[in-house]
């Protein structure tokens, strides 16, 4: 039976608990036709997922109601522009990353795959279109990491290297490419420097961080692919904030500082730091009791849950799984938070657990998340500057009349 003839719900291999409808349905729910509801797919709009017929894709009937609910707003722009702003309809386009039916891809290339072998330079020269030579073949700069938070540390690091790392080597009037490539390579240096709080070197920047660490080639290898699963997350709030520096003419160090500051948010790479203050206050024995008083408080858990993998998040699975298999103590927690919540571990948990597991500095979690990330910065802000123009949306006023 094909797609056009069934009818109801359809009970998906892959995400059983998620409610699907047909093409046909879908169709039906938008007021398309079936070549129309194909080409919503193709554009991102809306998602297609597997069923147990390999003739049959299915949708989620939730996202069908608010993709309708977009086109009922039609021409209404003031809606449209809330929509876009939370987890909404696409605003910007663009060939660096896509996430599609609940897998991340960098440039078309599964993510979790680069993530087995690839170092992070290579997923960088990949995201940046720059040859991995012209971006970290040259010598590291002299970079001696300030104290201080990471943003500051990182602005104060790369101010005093203006022929290296400054704003001049990436200035958006750099016509030169072998030095905007290698000025991108030494701004992430600079950033793994600042993060282990070892001068930079010519390193792959798993081995720094291991190196400055003590941690033996597992932990290496750990580090590597929880950079390379961080390095970029589409149109997330610092990725957006990255490319918005960009379209306002400003250099890819500053870019590197503005997503920083985004990423330090409780709502973004900040998760960790709450992450780590929950994993505090679990009980030594039976961590599901404290995570119930926190549910009871209602306070929500960190680190499960998020709205783009519904099925969970492949980047936190990938880092867990080698994690869950030598850690009862992890694989309690993580067992009594998807119980509680219905949802698995997010990226956030899954950085904490891995330093925890290796015995990591506390605020590592964190660096580790905005090393890998600053590669996804500078590939955003690069495109960007390809696409030209200046980001600047309307707002909106509601306050009093003039």
């Amino acid at each position: 039976m094909t797609g056009a003839r069934r009818a109801g719900p359809i009970v998906n291999l892959d995400y059983p608990n998620q409610p699907r409808i047909t093409a046909a349905e879908a169709a039906a729910r938008l007021g398309v036709s079936r070549q129309t509801l194909y080409a919503y797919v193709s554009r991102g709009l809306i998602e297609a997922y597997p069923t147990a017929d390999p003739r049959v894709r299915a949708y989620a009937a939730e996202a069908v109601a608010r993709l309708a609910e977009a086109r009922h707003r039609g021409r209404r722009p003031r809606e449209v522009a809330r929509a876009a702003l939370d987890w909404g309809l696409p605003v910007l386009d663009t060939a660096v990353t896509l996430i599609r039916d609940g897998t991340l891809y960098y440039r078309g290339s599964d993510a979790v795959a680069l993530a087995e072998t690839a170092t992070l330079e290579e997923v960088a020269a990949t995201l940046w279109a720059m040859p991995l030579a012209a971006a970290f073949g040259l010598a590291a700069a002299a970079v001696e990491p300030r104290g201080g938070d990471l943003i500051g540390a990182f602005a104060a690091a790369t101010e005093d290297e203006p022929t290296a790392i400054g704003d001049e080597p990436t200035a958006s009037w750099q016509q030169d490419p072998a030095r905007l490539a290698a000025g991108s390579g030494a701004l992430v240096r600079a950033l793994g420097a600042c993060v282990t709080g070892r001068a930079a070197s010519t390193a792959p920047l798993h081995r720094h961080c291991a190196e400055a660490w003590g941690l033996d080639p597992a932990g290496a290898e750990a580090i590597r692919r929880a950079l390379v699963l961080c390095a970029d997350h589409e149109l997330n709030a610092s990725g957006f904030t990255a490319r918005c520096i960009a379209s306002a003419g400003a250099s890819l160090r500053a870019a590197v500082i503005g997503g920083l500051a985004a990423l330090s948010g409780s709502r973004h790479g900040g998760m960790t730091a709450r992450v780590e203050t929950l994993w505090d206050g679990l009980d030594g024995v039976d961590p599901a009791a404290a995570l119930r008083r926190q549910l009871a408080g209602r306070e929500p858990l960190p680190g499960f849950g998020h709205p783009l993998y519904p099925a969970g998040d492949p980047r936190a699975a990938a880092l867990l799984a080698p994690l869950l298999a030598e850690d009862p103590r992890l694989r309690a927690i993580v067992a009594a938070g998807e119980e509680l919540t219905g949802a698995r571990p997010s990226l956030d948990l899954a950085l904490v657990a891995l330093r925890r597991h290796h015995g990591l500095p506390r605020g590592s979690a964190f660096g580790l998340f905005a090393l890998g990330r600053s590669v996804g910065w500078i590939a955003q802000a690069l495109e960007q500057r390809q696409a030209g123009g200046l980001i600047r949306p309307r707002a909106v006023y509601v306050g009093p009349e003039p």
